[in-house]
């Protein structure tokens, strides 16, 4: 019985990670809510690093045919100089741009920001600050297609993405808020947003295999682990049809509606 309600806990944990990852209120800071009211201690970022992993093979999944495209114009571009490939080209290299900042301020500074920002409190806090800022952009219809990006807008993206590994600042709110913020047109901006998650997951995936071979509870948790992981790759997966929509209706108030209550009930119950 007791195997079969820590399988329960895992799968709900799974759906919280699938289901959050993809819109903008912090899948981070819901896990830890999560972890906090099912009574589940996490040792070590086993969990978090297989639950992510999970998500980007969903969304990578989503986005397949962009990532072909790239990836092959790129090439192409760099080989033949040919004009028409050029968009795509500099499209990729904002995203590397955009990587840059998440990845040194995560190298350097991730353990103490896990150490010092894992309370419900700063995810309360950090729901509510998601909450204003949607607020302000939800009105917002940028012209910025993927070929009018620029450098600084790149950068300004990538320094929000580092931003959000502050747990409960969400990664993909803070990436789709700020593409929105420098003009980007809404379909642009998801794309970017998303384009920027699939290194960022790659490289914690990279970092965190030692942690995944060196989990104590590694034997112990394998089916709830392989659980929550197909859980999350479902629930991912459909979240992200879903955020998509609501991004193409211009609808993003409906999450500010969300982080207000949710901080608002953090601070008052937790």
């Amino acid at each position: 019985m007791d195997d079969l309600i820590l399988l329960v806990k895992y799968v709900l944990l799974g759906f919280i990670q699938g289901f959050t990852e993809p819109i903008p209120v912090s899948s981070s800071g819901h896990l830890i809510i999560g972890q906090r009211l099912l009574g589940v201690e996490q040792k070590g970022l086993a969990f978090e690093i297989l639950t992510n992993t999970a998500s980007l093979i969903a969304i990578a999944y989503i986005f397949r045919q962009d990532i072909w495209r790239l990836a092959v114009h790129t090439v192409k571009f760099i080989r033949t100089r040919e004009q028409s490939f050029k968009a795509d080209f500099m499209f990729v290299l904002y995203v590397v741009i955009g990587t840059v900042p998440a990845v040194i301020i995560g190298l350097l500074f991730k353990d103490a920001i896990e150490t010092y920002f894992s309370s419900i409190r700063t995810v309360a806090i950090s729901l509510l600050a998601t909450g204003v800022a949607l607020w302000l952009i939800r009105n917002l219809r940028g012209v910025k297609r993927d070929g009018d990006l620029k450098f600084k807008d790149a950068l300004i993206v990538g320094l929000a993405q580092a931003v959000a590994l502050v747990p409960g600042i969400s990664r993909s709110g803070a990436t789709v808020i700020t593409s929105i913020a420098v003009g980007m047109k809404q379909e642009t901006a998801l794309r970017f947003s998303f384009m920027l998650y699939i290194p960022i997951s790659l490289g914690g995936l990279v970092l965190g295999v030692s942690d995944i071979v060196g989990d104590p509870d590694r034997a112990a948790l394998a089916i709830p682990y392989l659980a929550a992981f197909i859980t999350t790759l479902v629930v991912t997966y459909f979240s992200m049809r879903w955020f998509m929509n609501i991004m193409a209706q211009g609808n993003l108030k409906v999450f500010a509606y969300y982080c207000f209550i949710a901080g608002i009930a953090l601070l008052i119950f937790l």
